[in-house]
C-alpha cells in the first residue's frame, strides 16, 4: 500500500541522513514513520511528520525535514516539506499503476497475510437457549461475523465458534416453563413462579411440543427448538458458525472434573468455608474466585475454564471472545486460568460491546427481559437483514448504538446504508447504460449504443496509462484523482480492521467511498460521444464496483445491481 511504501522511503531516506550527517546530534534510527492523508490535499495526498527528531537533533523541525527530503528521490511523485512534514503528490503514472493492480487483482486488491494463518478462534453471540436473540446478540452476530471475513480476507485462519451455555439451572427454568404453557394450551389454569420464562414465544414452542406426540422431556425439546429457531436466524443474518459447542459436553466428557483436578495438582487451589477456591489473586484477578461452591456444585467460571483449556487443546493460538460490557470483571479470573494451566494468557482477547437502543419515531423503546420484547428476528423483519447489519456495525463496539429505525429505513442520503448501496447501483446502472440503445435528445430518434457488449468485456484491457489527458476539467481530474486514492486506501482500511478487530472501519471508510464516487460522478460525465474519454471513465467506474462491492462483502452487507 502507498503508506507503507513512503514510510519505507522515509525511514531509508533518514539512514542516509545520518550517514551524511544531516541529522546533527541523531545517530541510530530507531524513529517509525506514519503516513498519513492531510486534511489540506493542497500539500500532498500522503504526509509524513518527521518534527518529533528535532528533539534529539538539536535541529529545527523544518531543516530536519528538508535534509531528509533530500535524500529521497521522486519516481511516479513529487516531494515537499511544509514545517516538520514532509509531503508527497502522487503524479499520474503512480495513479494509473492503482487503477491496473486493481483490474490485475480485482476482490483480492485490498487482501494481505498479516494474520500468516495464525489459528484463531472467534467466540461470539454464545446465548442461552432459552429464547430469541435479543437486540445485543444481533450486534455480537454482525460483529463477530464481519470481523471473521476481514481477519480470514488478511491472512488468519478464524474458526467461528458459538458456545451453548445448555448446562446450568436456566434449563431446568426453561423445562417448566414449556412445561406450564402446555398445561394453558391444554386449558389447566397453573401458576408462575419466580423467575421463568413467560414470553410469548414459547407458546408456539408449546403447540410444537403437543404436535410431537410429547414424547421428549420438555427441557431437551425446549432446549432444542430454540438453538433451532436460534440457528435459522443466524443463516438468515448471514452469521455462520464453525461449531456449536455445548457447555454440557464438557461435563459428558468429564473435562470439567478433570480441569479442576490439574489446577488442584499444580498447587493452584485451596478449601475455605467447604467451598474450593482459585487462588487467581496470585495473577491478574484482584481476588480469589470459588470453583466449587459448599453444596459441591460447580460456578460458572468452573465451566468456562474448561471450555478455554478445551480450546487450546485443540490448537488455537489466538482466542477472542466477543461479550458484553458488563462482563469486564470476568476478563481477569479468566486469564488467570489460563496462566494457572500453563499457558499465556496473552493469547485471550476480549472485545467488549456497549447496548444498543432501539430508537422509533423519535422514542427510546422499551425491551423488556423476559415478557413482550423487542427481539432481533422483529428487527431485522422491520428493516432488513442490510440495515440491522450495517447500523450494529457502523459504531465502535465500545461505543451504544441508538439505532433509529425509521432512518434505517428510510432512502434517503442521510441513511448510511442506502447511501452506500445506492452509489453501488448507480455504478451498476452506468456500465449498463453503456451498452443500451440511446434516445437522440434532439429528433428522438433511436441510436446504437455508445459500446458492444463485447466492447465493454475489454474495460479491464484499457490503456491505464493515459487515464487522465486534457479532455477533463480541472475539477473532473481533481475528483477523479480522490476517488483512485480512496480506492487505494481500502488497503489500509482492512488492514487496520484487521488488526485492531474494527468492522466499524470498513462501514466508515465505504460511506467515505461513496462520497467520493458521487463526487467524480457530478464533475464527469461519463458516457458521452467521446468513446475514448468514456472507456477510461468507465475503468474508473468498474473499478469502484470492485472496491465497494468487496468492502460490502466483507462486512456481510449486500452490493445491489439495481435500487
Amino acid at each position: 500500500m502507498k503508506k507503507d511504501f513512503f514510510a519505507q522511503l522515509v525511514r531509508g531516506a533518514i539512514d542516509k541522513a545520518i550517514e551524511e550527517k544531516k541529522l546533527g546530534n541523531l545517530e541510530n534510527n530507531s524513529f517509525q514513520p506514519i503516513c498519513e492523508i492531510p486534511k489540506n490535499t493542497q500539500f500532498g495526498d500522503y504526509a509524513i511528520n518527521v518534527s518529533s527528531l528535532a528533539r534529539e537533533a538539536k535541529i529545527a523541525p523544518p531543516v530536519i525535514a528538508q535534509n531528509i527530503a533530500e535524500f529521497i528521490e521522486p519516481q511516479g511523485f513529487s516531494v515537499n516539506t511544509v514545517a516538520g512534514f514532509i509531503n508527497f503528490k502522487l503524479e499520474k503514472q503512480l495513479l494509473n499503476s492503482i487503477v491496473r493492480e486493481i483490474f490485475e487483482k480485482k476482490e483480492n486488491f485490498a487482501s494481505t497475510n498479516i494474520g500468516n494463518n495464525e489459528k484463531v478462534n472467534l467466540e461470539y453471540v454464545s446465548a442461552n437457549p432459552t429464547g430469541p436473540f435479543h437486540i445485543g446478540h444481533g450486534r455480537w452476530a454482525a460483529l463477530g461475523s464481519a470481523l471473521a471475513n476481514i481477519m480470514n480476507y488478511c491472512g488468519y485462519n478464524v474458526y467461528q465458534e458459538f458456545y451453548i451455555n445448555d448446562a446450568g439451572n436456566q434449563i431446568n427454568k426453561l423445562a417448566r416453563s414449556l412445561e406450564l404453557r402446555v398445561k394453558e394450551l391444554k386449558g389447566e389454569k397453573v401458576k408462575w413462579e419466580e423467575d421463568l420464562y413467560p414470553g410469548e414465544y414459547l407458546i408456539d414452542c408449546a403447540k410444537r411440543y403437543i404436535e410431537s406426540g410429547e414424547k421428549e422431556s420438555y427441557g431437551d425439546f425446549a432446549k432444542a427448538d430454540m438453538l433451532r429457531l436460534q440457528k435459522e436466524l443466524l443463516e438468515k443474518f448471514r452469521t455462520h458458525f464453525d461449531c456449536f459447542f455445548s457447555e454440557l459436553s464438557l461435563y459428558k466428557n468429564n473435562e470439567v472434573e478433570k480441569c479442576v483436578e490439574e489446577l488442584d495438582k499444580k498447587g493452584k487451589l485451596y478449601e475455605k468455608d467447604g467451598a474450593v477456591w482459585f487462588k487467581s489473586s496470585d495473577y491478574t484477578d484482584t481476588q480469589d474466585r470459588v470453583l466449587k461452591k459448599s453444596d459441591g456444585s460447580n460456578t460458572y467460571l468452573t465451566a468456562d475454564i474448561a471450555y478455554h483449556k478445551n480450546k487450546l487443546e485443540r490448537g488455537f493460538t489466538r482466542l477472542i471472545n466477543i461479550w458484553g460490557a458488563d462482563h469486564h470483571g470476568y476478563i481477569p479470573r479468566m486469564k488467570a486460568a489460563i496462566d494457572a494451566l500453563g499457558y499465556d494468557s496473552s493469547c485471550l482477547e476480549v472485545l467488549l460491546g456497549q447496548l444498543v437502543n432501539i430508537i422509533q419515531n423519535g422514542e427510546q423503546m422499551r425491551m423488556g427481559k423476559r415478557k413482550k420484547m423487542v427481539t432481533l428476528d422483529e428487527l431485522v423483519d422491520e428493516v432488513g437483514v442490510d440495515a440491522t447489519r450495517f447500523w450494529m456495525l457502523m459504531r465502535s463496539i465500545d461505543t451504544t448504538i441508538d439505532f433509529d429505525i425509521d432512518l434505517a429505513k428510510s432512502q434517503s442520503d442521510k441513511n448510511p446504508v442506502f447511501y452506500v448501496q445506492y452509489a453501488h447501483a448507480r455504478a451498476c446502472s452506468i456500465l449498463r447504460k453503456a451498452t443500451e440503445k440511446r434516445i437522440d435528445i434532439e429528433d428522438k430518434t433511436e441510436l446504437p449504443p455508445l459500446f458492444s457488449s463485447e466492447e465493454l468485456s475489454t474495460i479491464e484491457k484499457t490503456n491505464i496509462e493515459s487515464l487522465f489527458d486534457e479532455k477533463q476539467s480541472k475539477e473532473s481530474q481533481e475528483a477523479t484523482k480522490a476517488l483512485i486514492l480512496k480506492l487505494e486506501e481500502s488497503k489500509a482500511i482492512i488492514e487496520a480492521a484487521a488488526k485492531i478487530r474494527a468492522p466499524y472501519l470498513l462501514c466508515k471508510y465505504s460511506q467515505e467511498l461513496a462520497t467520493a464516487f458521487h463526487h467524480f460522478y457530478n464533475y464527469s460525465r461519463v458516457l458521452s460521444d467521446d468513446k475514448e474519454l468514456s472507456i477510461k471513465r468507465l475503468a474508473i467506474v468498474k473499478c469502484f464496483i470492485i472496491i465497494l462491492g468487496k468492502t460490502l462483502d466483507l462486512i456481510g452487507v449486500s452490493a445491489p445491481e439495481k435500487m
